[in-house]
């Protein structure tokens, strides 16, 4: 059977956990360590990070953790909308992360929501 990428994207929202802007903020602010992935592309990152996420496109993400992440860190994944960081978070979770997250609504929705930005 063959899928539209947006089914491939649902299909993937639906096997890890989602999480929201507002959450994530929330959680920093209470001091909680998360791992914060940025997968957009690298001409993306010029509008601007989450404040302390690290930059690692979705091409290479799960060779660039591999090793260096450990498997019980808490890591969110986020990119421009939240539909690559879904398919990055199922394959992380593949991989054995049992704690890993998509951010729905992605960049575009923290800064939306006038979330800090760091610039990089």
């Amino acid at each position: 059977m063959t899928k539209s990428y947006r089914e491939i994207v649902e299909d993937a929202r639906a096997a890890v956990t989602t999480t929201t802007p507002d959450n994530v903020k929330a959680r920093l602010d209470q001091g909680e360590q998360l791992v914060l992935i940025d997968v957009r592309e690298p001409d993306e990152w010029g509008q601007g990070i989450v404040p302390g996420a690290h930059t690692v496109p979705r091409g290479v993400l799960e060779g660039q953790v591999d090793n260096q992440v450990p498997r019980d860190a808490t890591v969110v994944l986020y990119c421009g909308g939240g539909g690559r960081s879904a398919l990055a978070a199922r394959n992380l979770k593949e991989m054995g992360f049992d704690n890993v997250e998509s951010m729905d609504g992605g960049f575009r929705a923290w800064a939306d929501a006038g979330y800090p930005v760091q610039n990089r």
